[in-house]
């Protein structure tokens, strides 16, 4: 058991030395200086999550969506078969589900095949539905399961903000 637990141990230090060296590749690729790179990672560093091996950003503007989809194909060479789509809409427009996923799907230039099921917020009892009619095609999701490019993500952010953040890489 002694020497799983070793195992263990120097993994996680060969995990936390790529991390930290994704984030050096980060920051060197801000010192570039390239618009299109900051713009996606500030929209990352605004919209986007704070985990440690996935790349999550959630927002309801079409224009905002389809950028950040681009700027991950244009500065990280990411594959559509590696980003994934979430839906979120509410009850109110459950009856254009597949209208709302195929919007999505369409601004982004992605097959049915890289949609994730579909949330349904529904309106408590105790709601007066005050959101009826807002965010007609709800929210939409981009995933990416990319540990290196979270990581590069993070590096850059911290080069153009001018700080560090240590538990980015932890």
């Amino acid at each position: 058991m002694g020497a799983r637990i070793d195992g263990s141990r120097a993994n996680a230090v060969i995990a936390l030395e790529r991390r930290k060296e994704a984030q050096a590749a980060g920051k060197a690729r801000a010192k570039q200086g390239e618009l299109t790179h900051v713009a996606g990672c500030m929209l990352f560093w605004a919209e986007g999550s704070r985990a440690r091996n996935t790349v999550d950003f959630v927002n309801s503007d079409p224009a905002m969506i389809k950028f950040f989809v681009s700027f991950l194909r244009t500065c990280y060479a990411v594959p559509d078969a590696k980003i994934a789509v979430t839906c979120n809409l509410f009850a109110d427009h459950e009856s254009r589900q597949r209208e709302v996923e195929d919007f999505w799907l369409t601004l982004v230039g992605l097959s049915r095949t890289r949609l994730r099921k579909t949330v349904v917020n529904r309106y408590s009892k105790y709601s007066q539905k005050k959101r009826r009619n807002k965010l007609p095609y709800g929210t939409c999701r981009i995933t990416v399961c990319d540990t290196q490019l979270v990581q590069m993500l993070y590096g850059a952010i911290q080069e153009y903000g001018g700080f560090e953040r240590e538990e980015w890489v932890m």
